[in-house]
């Protein structure tokens, strides 16, 4: 009997969407493990090199095609793993000549991502086990932060255009989906290079007017200096763009950013956070922080970790730094692993801190859930939300009242 292929994903939401258009392209295959990788941290590499060889040891005859942006930087590495049948590039995996049989045993295929000049568009239709969907709209990274290699596995800034996307959305909305989350590595960039130069925010406003069926849309991260002016009329006045923002913060000490090569200060996030409550008081916000990163001291610790209290961030996402191999601050001087560890620490203890203020202040609010199971789901803030009592089906949206606040988020009584 065949298998149809295995997709194992690490990473971000544009590999989320990625592994769909490679669960296409190789559905007629047989006995295939795919496995796409991460580059961001070494911590994301071990994993992925770890789920190679226990699906090589659980499954020996099994072609495995490792592919995503680690294969992308350093595939003789990943080639050289036991049972890796084949190394694909990330613009050879969205091929679907990659993904014949005879294909499979050509070897390595990865072309030079810094030669890339489009992004060619996909339609998915279905993201298995998931009620909401991603949409590549950009690709590739023009900026140079001291500490990331991603721009070295995905390339130079690309966008999707507007008909591309809309045809995608479309047809999601059409499978079922309620909430379609646009993704890319720099969001924020889409359209630089498309003609006329249009903004993130014309692309929404136009997705929102031709798929009127669309529920909710949602963006992935963004740089805190590239919110255009039509995004934020949108935060402020279109209930189907929905209130959460995730900001690619990564410190809250000027003197650190500068050293991270970042493009904006500690008083651009405030003010943009500032802005954004505003525009919608009970608006959710995230945040990436490294923490560690070279050259950081106590003193410059506390700034962030004071800035991080003193917005009140509910939903960090925190990550000690990681040295990558080829970036600028692989050079600089090293704070120990321990201080990382334990400084990532406090700061996730502190948007522990954040989400449960955050959550309290949702209490006796109705809220509208889009369930991912039977009894949980998000709140268009983004606040998890826990069913006390019953069950729905899983890709609907509820209204809910929040009666009470635990560990995970909110619980909540269907209206």
């Amino acid at each position: 009997m065949s298998k149809p292929p295995e997709i194992l994903t690490f990473g971000c939401r544009l590999n989320t969407y990625e592994s769909e258009v490679m669960r296409g392209h190789a559905a007629g295959l047989d006995d295939v493990i795919i496995v796409n990788t991460c580059a961001v941290t070494a911590e994301a590499e071990r994993q992925a090199r770890q789920a190679i060889r226990r699906a090589h040891r659980d499954r020996p005859d099994a072609r495995i095609v490792v592919t995503g942006c680690a294969a992308q930087i350093d595939p003789a590495r990943w080639e050289a793993l036991p049972g890796v049948a084949r190394v694909l590039g990330n613009r050879e995996k969205l091929e679907a000549a990659s993904w014949t049989p005879a294909a499979l045993g050509e070897g390595r295929a990865v072309s030079d991502i810094m030669a890339a000049t489009e992004t060619v568009p996909h339609l998915v239709t279905e993201f298995a086990g998931r009620t909401r969907a991603f949409v590549e709209v950009q690709q590739g990274c023009d900026h140079r932060c001291t500490f990331c290699i991603i721009p070295f596995g995905r390339g130079p800034s690309r966008s999707v255009p507007v008909g591309a996307v809309v045809e995608q959305v479309r047809a999601l909305v059409a499978s079922g989906y309620r909430e379609v989350v646009l993704t890319g590595v720099d969001i924020t960039s889409w359209g630089g290079d498309l003609p006329g130069q249009p903004a993130l925010g014309q692309l929404c406003r136009r997705l929102l007017v031709l798929v009127p069926e669309l529920e909710r849309l949602r963006l992935s991260s963004v740089d805190p200096v590239e919110i255009d002016e039509d995004l934020w009329r949108l935060l402020e006045s279109e209930r189907r763009f929905m209130p959460y923002l995730h900001l690619s913060l990564q410190a809250g000490s000027d003197m650190v950013l500068k050293r991270m090569k970042r493009r904006h200060l500690v008083a651009d996030v405030a003010g943009v956070i500032a802005r954004a409550r505003a525009c919608r008081p009970d608006l959710g916000i995230g945040a990436d922080v490294i923490a560690g990163f070279p050259t950081e001291s106590d003193e410059l610790f506390d700034e962030t970790l004071d800035f991080v209290r003193g917005q009140g961030l509910p939903y960090l996402h925190v990550f000690p730094y990681s040295e990558r191999p080829g970036t600028p601050a692989a050079k600089m001087p090293a704070v120990p692993v321990a201080t990382r560890r334990e400084r990532a620490a406090r700061l996730r203890a502190a948007g522990q801190e954040a989400a449960r203020a955050y959550h309290t202040r949702l209490l006796g609010r109705t809220l509208n859930v889009l369930l991912e199971t039977a009894t949980s789901g998000h709140s268009e803030e983004f606040a998890p939300v826990r069913l006390a009592a019953g069950e729905a089906e899983a890709g609907r949206i509820v209204a809910v009242r929040a009666t009470a606040v635990d560990e995970n988020g909110l619980v909540a009584e269907i209206l």
